[in-house]
């Protein structure tokens, strides 16, 4: 149940009330990829499908699809021999896949292609023999994956004891890459840290924090800097949610919030307050917003702007393995949930 803020003593100021909507906001095109998968699978193969970790890390969307038949597992040792296994939108590590090969699970990789092409860098430079330097967090799934390409030669870089830590065997071979996930200012302040250590550290061959990523921090940034009060949706375990909040925090916004639905919004947030900037993470699917939505619109804050600073066409095709049984069976292998 939504607590609405009281308005019956409301005055003409009210009418000053606004909200600024974010956009780019909400699912990003690895997100809706991956969750479109599972869907897929389970019409296609039927329930139960399993999958490893949270295909996203969403709550809503973790539970509606365990309402369908989806069983989410932190390892695939947990799930039976020869089962259906998918694996989430933030990769894993060839051990993973040979663990589940073990089992002779049919495995599906719903990992983000913007994560493969950072798997593929950390095997092209332990291969030419460099060491590397990974940004992240410590414990996040996307960085167990990517690391687990190249253990040897990998060194997670998480905050300034990582930093400190860091050691390499050559400093003119050593690289940085990302978890494509962070804040984009908070991997630049980072890597010049880095850079004073190791002077010739090397960059990426290209930017790997995510063109999502980016974008909703961007459009973040321009409605923080005009907002009394951001709130931002999405999970307590959604990374690049978590810095949406950071990233209005540092544009100016007076306060910022995360919740994962309108019923979490506590009214004594908005005192004083007449313009509230909106945004999502980029694994919350866009209802979730609308809750938002409708909750400010019956406490006062009906007058809704958007701003835009991107838009967004990119898609990805589904998964090769899921795709190929689709089309056997003559079924649509596009991005569409029916």
């Amino acid at each position: 149940m939504v607590t609405l803020i009281n308005n019956t003593d409301q005055t003409d100021t009210d009418s000053t009330k606004k909200v600024l909507l974010a956009a780019p906001r909400g699912y990003c095109a690895g997100v809706d990829r991956a969750v479109i998968a599972v869907e897929k699978a389970l019409d296609h193969y039927g329930a139960p499908i399993y999958v490893r970790k949270q295909i996203v890390h969403n709550k809503h969307v973790v539970r509606s699809l365990e309402k369908r038949g989806a069983i989410f597992v932190d390892e695939v040792d947990e799930a039976p021999d020869g089962c259906i296994m998918i694996f989430s939108a933030h990769g894993v590590s060839p051990a993973v896949i040979k663990a589940a090969e073990a089992r002779n699970q049919q495995t599906i990789d719903a990992t983000c292609p913007l994560v493969t092409k950072v798997h593929r860098e950390v095997q092209r430079f332990e291969k030419e023999g460099y060491d590397i330097l990974l940004v992240g967090h410590e414990g996040h799934e996307e960085v167990e994956g990517t690391a687990g390409e190249a253990p040897d030669v990998v060194q997670l870089v998480d905050g300034e004891q990582g930093i400190r830590d860091a050691k390499v065997k050559d400093p003119s071979k050593v690289v940085w890459l990302s978890q494509t996930t962070l804040s984009v200012d908070e991997t630049m302040d980072t890597v010049l840290k880095l850079r004073e250590k190791f002077p010739t550290l090397q960059n990426p061959p290209s930017d790997d924090i995510c063109y999502a990523t980016q974008n909703r921090q961007v459009a973040i940034k321009k409605v923080g800097a005009d907002s009394d009060l951001v709130i931002v949706v999405g999970s307590a375990n959604s990374s690049n949610t978590v810095r949406l909040v950071e990233v209005a925090l540092d544009a100016g916004a007076k306060a910022a919030y995360r919740v994962d639905f309108a019923s979490e919004i506590k009214p004594e947030w908005f005192e004083g307050v007449k313009t509230v900037g909106v945004s999502s993470g980029a694994s919350v699917p866009e209802e979730l917003v609308d809750e938002v939505l409708e909750y400010l619109d019956k406490n006062g804050f009906g007058n809704v702007s958007t701003v835009t600073t991107a838009e967004e066409d990119i898609q990805f095709s589904l998964p090769k393995e899921l795709r190929k049984d689709l089309k056997s069976a003559g079924h649509n292998t596009s991005l569409k949930k029916s």
